[in-house]
């Protein structure tokens, strides 16, 4: 295998790869600016060999880390002799050089995947598109080749490396990251036929309908990215959170709401063949803001506002490739756009025009949380203070925005296309709103707080608003014999979208819950008793463990009710000797509706008199967070199901643009 797969195969790979890319951004554009159908051919045989060449560069990547070849910077740094075998494939993507290079690796797969599925696309789009995530690609080789070489080979060889960071070796983060990239990376496909929409001039329903799959895939993906990092935040880093404003997961969920927003408007181009300019534009900032995030954030900008002086030539690097994926883009937009008709006409009550609602609304929700996390960076710059936006702004500037966004949530989806009429809705609503009055009454005694009980009652009315569009779809009123009829014939995409949006409510409903959590951080000794409401915490014992790479603490919590023992918690915090580093294990246990939540702290003393920090949280409906993520994903996973949203072209636009000159096409 080290004959086959070593650093050098893997760095000539990686270059070779970079070859392939810059040649499939050039031959296609080429072929169809002089309509040359052979060059065109070439563009789907060009997106596989690239992903052959960056597959196999990466699986050299792998075999160095697995054979502990510490002859490779990257493998030294990051890895050791006595790390797991699991940690050792997956630290591949854990530090910079890694992730980049399964970014460019993730980015080939997206280009292999519209070769292969869209074979019933025009043929000059088809190439185009290609053509561009070429584009895109030679550029993050390029960043990899010249600044961020995961081959770059040290001599003398050391004999063990650094290890890994003991915060990373864990299932959840080995996971995260290609599941997150996937949904950052999947979005250059939209990216790439919004360009390539706009240097042919024409955007249409067919157009609307090739982009709507690809962009849900990519939406799919990076919400099970971004639930799988809050989950590890949570059970991983100890502090008895799930999300905490940072610029890191900023990064994830500013894409994510112009994602949200792209799927929508994506419809509308579908079905009626309006907001057209909305939706190349919202193609463009989706992956603008996947890039610029992902990428500043690996620079340290938004960490350190010295990450440039730290290393100039890969932080000039990054904004040059910014400013030309972007800038470019938004130029070509500028230039494109007022050609664009703005298709059809709806009334603001309307379908179309409770979209539009939705888009403004994630629109100005992802316009405050860029504002809050670019801020300090900038003014950093600007005047030398460090300043601090945190938990306080965004709940108080985000909350207000999504509250809107909920009620409408449920309205959108069941108004009739072009114009509509609220009196017969609200009136089908009538069982969602006297749930959401009824929840809203019972927070007042229950929960803490007008924010949350405001959560609460919008969640479980988009909840119920849901379930009744399905069963008036199903036809439920009208007796079982009606529901079978319909049922087979429900449309995928109806039940997805139902889905995804109770998926919302669950997630709100979770927040909310966490919102009322009960915690304390106290200092206890061996027997001793902590009293939490109507819960009884009693560390038991304390003792010492051995890992395969560390040390560990390990304390023995009971928790009891009324003097019933409900729960046994294990916490403890592990010593990674040859990193220096101490990490914290927390215990968990959950019924679905609440987690109980130990983190084992410092130690003071020792022996009987020994006495030992420890966070104690109560987290109601703490779960439903992530449940709701889930359920988000599997919805618009259910959607993609549907047979009408496959990605390829619908068979009218397939027969027109097979018999469409090429040259003519070429040079709309």
């Amino acid at each position: 295998m080290s004959s086959f797969f070593g650093p050098e195969q893997g760095h000539y790979a990686l270059a070779f790869a970079c070859v392939l890319a810059l040649t499939q951004c050039i031959l296609p554009l080429w072929g169809a600016w002089r309509g040359q159908r052979f060059l065109l051919d070439l563009a789907p045989r060009l997106a596989f060999a690239q992903l052959l060449a960056l597959a196999y560069s990466f699986l050299s990547l792998i075999a160095c880390a697995v054979q502990d070849d510490f002859s490779v910077q990257n493998v030294a740094a990051n890895s050791a002799l006595s790390k797991p075998l699991l940690y050792k494939i997956t630290g591949v993507w854990g530090n910079h050089e890694g992730s980049v290079l399964l970014w460019a690796l993730i980015l080939a797969l997206c280009g292999g995947a519209v070769a292969l599925l869209g074979r019933g696309l025009p043929l000059i789009l088809k190439a185009r598109v290609l053509a561009i995530l070429g584009g895109v690609s030679t550029g993050f080789q390029l960043f990899c080749l010249l600044t961020s070489n995961p081959f770059a080979r040290i001599w003398p060889a050391p004999a063990d490396g650094q290890g890994m960071n003991p915060l990373l070796q864990d299932p959840g983060l080995a996971f995260h990251p290609p599941v997150l990239y996937t949904g950052y990376v999947g979005f250059a496909v939209p990216f790439a036929f919004a360009v390539a929409a706009l240097i042919e001039g024409r955007v249409d329903a067919a157009w609307g309908r090739w982009v709507r799959p690809w962009a849900v895939a990519a939406w799919c993906f990076l919400t099970c990215g971004i639930a799988m990092g809050s989950w590890w935040s949570y059970y991983v880093l100890g502090w008895g959170g799930y999300w905490f404003w940072d610029p890191v997961e900023n990064a994830s969920l500013i894409p994510w709401l112009t994602g949200t927003a792209l799927v929508h408007s994506a419809i509308v181009v579908e079905k009626r063949d309006a907001l057209r300019i909305w939706t190349v534009l919202l193609a463009i900032a989706s992956f603008s803001f996947s890039l610029s995030g992902t990428f500043l954030v690996r620079s340290g900008i938004l960490n350190s506002v010295h990450a440039f002086a730290n290393d100039p030539a890969r932080g000039v690097f990054i904004l040059g490739l910014l400013a030309l994926v972007i800038g470019g883009s938004l130029l070509l937009f500028a230039w494109r756009a007022p050609g664009l008709a703005p298709g059809g006409i709806f009334a603001p009550v309307s379908r179309e025009g409770g979209l539009v609602l939705n888009n403004i609304l994630l629109c100005a929700l992802c316009a405050v949380v860029v504002t809050g996390t670019m801020y300090p960076p900038f003014m950093q710059i600007l005047t030398g203070r460090t300043l601090s936006v945190g938990k306080p702004f965004f709940d108080a500037t985000t909350i207000p925005l999504a509250l809107p966004l909920m009620v409408a949530m449920a309205l959108g989806t069941m108004l009739p296309w072009k114009r509509g009429n609220l009196r017969p809705l609200l009136r089908r609503l009538r069982v969602a709103a006297l749930v959401a009055l009824m929840a809203l009454i019972a927070g007042c005694f229950l929960l803490d707080g007008i924010l949350p009980i405001l959560c609460a009652a919008a969640a479980l009315w988009v909840i119920m608003a849901s379930l009744t569009d399905l069963a008036a779809r199903l036809g439920l009123r009208d007796g079982l014999s009606v529901v079978r009829q319909r049922l087979p014939r429900l449309p995928r995409a109806v039940w997805g979208s139902a889905i995804a949006h109770i998926g919302v409510g669950v997630t709100v409903l979770g927040i909310t819950g966490m919102s009322q959590a009960r915690h304390a951080v106290v200092e206890i000794g061996i027997g001793q008793t902590i009293h939490q409401g109507a819960l009884d915490w009693r560390l038991v014992s304390v003792r010492r463990e051995t890992g395969a790479n560390y040390k560990a603490l390990v304390a023995d919590l009971t928790v009891s009710r009324h003097g019933r023992v409900i729960a046994t918690l294990h916490p403890s915090r592990r010593d990674f000797t040859s990193q220096h580093q101490v990490t914290t294990d927390v215990a968990i246990r959950t019924n679905l509706l609440r987690d109980l939540y130990a983190a084992l702290g410092e130690s003071r003393g020792s022996g009987a008199d020994a006495r030992y920090v420890l966070r104690l949280h109560n987290n109601p409906l703490a779960p439903w967070i992530w449940l709701g993520g889930v359920i988000m994903a599997f919805g618009g996973a259910l959607s993609l199901a549907d047979r009408r949203h496959r990605f390829g072209a619908p068979r009218k636009a397939r027969d027109r643009s097979a018999h469409a000159p090429i040259v003519q096409e070429s040079r709309s």
